[in-house]
């Protein structure tokens, strides 16, 4: 009832050289023909459902897939159609009785009509290979996706776990990755066919979505939940950065993901499997993490710093080339961040990350990863206690910055800001572990601290920027000034945040 799968965009310079690797004596080439289809009103890829019929060489079969985890696993169910004439009809109930085709039936009630919304055809060399005690195929997959006058290509290769453990997977894609290149691609077909469909050149960024712990949840489990929903959010803006299609806000989405793994790295990395590897992988972040923020910085003073320095009557700086390329405080504020998320260390990055998630036992279960050894009765208080015992430290530190915030350095404001920042995304994971309405109260005071300090610093920055052009650009003393004075009141606002969430405690629940 479900696959197991990775699949990566290949890049141009590899594709001859990965057909080489596909292609063996052992290797087989399909054509696979497919129709996909919804309803008018698309209910189905709202639901996150693909309807398909597709033509693999000589055989049709109906395939229906649901959401999964949003990183390995998906529902599907195939169903083999008689040989027969002509194309067949796509008919919904042949999925009754499994859990997807419920949910289809269940949409289609009202007796909505299925209708073709988008085709592919597709050739696919593929063979299978035995690694790390599990069957893997390979399918590198060449073609195009059609709907009506505009079509779009397909070059992608798909590693599915056909069984055994899926540890294997990862690390099979893993090496595969840095040999050729590869980004890891979270969407679909069927998602790049709806949007071809609607024409739509750019979606909605993936935000984080809350992480709801079982009642018997373990630190262990805890903690590749963490992982996992920072991926989930990770992934979806990855993707559209590296493809083209993001824009500023999948970057800062991509950043806050990025900031929330880190932070269950680094501040719960006594529940991982292997500590080491959770502080050593956390550190290895901070590169791209760096790299990333640079750009983010140049949007953000694109986007909101240079309109208001236009509005009261800034000089124009040739030097001030934010958008080109230009050398900034910050590390190069002008990298391009498509080429970051691309990169063969930033997908080795996110593979070992995923290495260390609960990843399926056996492709054979039906589902999802086992609870594992640590799930006990008692495992809800032991995983308060193991909580209690990284916030509070962490909580005390933030309560002994914001007292002296006013008298800091700037660095040292920066770093407590991103202490913050990990505060915050360490209580969000435990949420359910603190009392329902002082844990909601501390969080929301946090984040007027944090949007009070965001402002500040990137005032901090810009004016950094500025003043290293004033040395050719005299005129750029007009924006160190009117930044400076405006630090001033964004001083203030983030003093009078700190000293409220001061009064606030980290109140736990009473568990009984």
């Amino acid at each position: 009832m479900f696959e197991t799968e990775l699949k990566f965009q290949v890049p141009a310079g590899q594709r001859a050289a990965l057909r080489r690797a596909v292609g063996t004596a052992s290797a087989l080439t399909t054509r696979l023909q497919a129709v996909y289809a919804d309803t008018e009103d698309r209910r189905l890829a709202a639901a996150g459902l693909a309807l398909r019929l597709r033509k693999e060489g000589a055989v049709w079969v109906q395939t229906l897939k649901g959401r999964g985890d949003g990183l390995m696993q998906r529902l599907e169910h195939d169903v083999p159609l008689p040989g027969r004439r002509g194309t067949p009809a796509l008919d919904a109930r042949r999925h009754a009785g499994t859990p997807v085709g419920d949910r289809l039936l269940a949409l289609l009630a009202d007796g909505a009509a299925l209708q073709p919304i988008y085709t592919t055809d597709i050739h696919r060399l593929h063979r299978q290979l035995r690694y790390g005690g599990a069957l893997i195929e390979l399918a590198y997959d060449r073609g195009h996706l059609f709907a009506g006058q505009r079509k779009a290509a397909v070059d992608e290769i798909e590693f599915e776990l056909v069984r055994g453990p899926g540890a294997a997977l990862v690390s099979l894609a893993q090496r595969w990755a840095a040999r050729h290149g590869l980004w890891w691609d979270v969407r679909t077909k069927s998602e790049r066919g709806h949007r071809l469909a609607l024409g739509l050149d750019r979606v909605l960024a993936t935000r984080a979505q809350p992480v709801a712990l079982p009642d018997d949840c373990s630190p262990a489990q805890a903690f590749a939940q963490g992982v996992a929903s920072s991926l989930t959010q990770a992934l979806p803006n990855a993707a559209e950065i590296a493809s083209g299609t993001g824009g500023p806000e999948h970057l800062h989405q991509l950043r806050v993901a990025l900031r929330r793994l880190r932070s269950v790295l680094r501040v719960y990395a006594e529940w991982a499997p292997s500590p080491e590897q959770a502080l050593a992988l956390e550190a290895d972040w901070r590169g791209p993490f760096r790299l990333l923020g640079a750009a983010r910085d140049r949007d953000v003073i694109e986007q909101t710093l240079l309109p208001a320095l236009a509005a009261v009557g800034a000089p124009p700086l040739s030097a001030l080339s934010v958008g080109a390329g230009s050398p900034a405080p910050t590390g190069g504020v002008g990298d391009d961040p498509g080429s970051v998320v691309r990169g063969s260390a930033f997908n080795e990055l996110l593979l070992r990350s995923l290495a260390l998630c609960s990843v399926p036992v056996d492709a054979d279960a039906d589902g999802g990863p086992d609870a594992g050894p640590d799930a006990s009765p008692d495992a809800g208080a032991r995983l308060q206690a193991a909580a209690q015992a990284r916030i509070d430290p962490l909580w005390r530190q933030v309560r002994r910055g914001a007292a002296g915030f006013s008298e800091a350095s700037v660095a040292q404001q920066h770093r407590l800001r991103k202490r913050l920042k990990r505060l915050r995304h360490a209580l969000e994971l435990v949420q359910p572990l603190l009392r329902r309405r002082s844990g909601s109260r501390l969080l929301r005071q946090i984040g007027r601290a944090l949007q009070a300090m965001g402002e500040l610093n990137d005032l901090q920055v810009a004016q950094a920027l500025y003043r290293e052009c004033t040395e050719s650009e005299p005129p750029a003393w007009f924006a160190v000034g009117y930044l400076a004075a405006r630090q001033q009141a964004a001083m203030v606002r983030a003093g009078r945040a700190l000293s409220q969430l001061r009064q606030e405690q980290v109140a736990w629940r009473t568990l009984r």
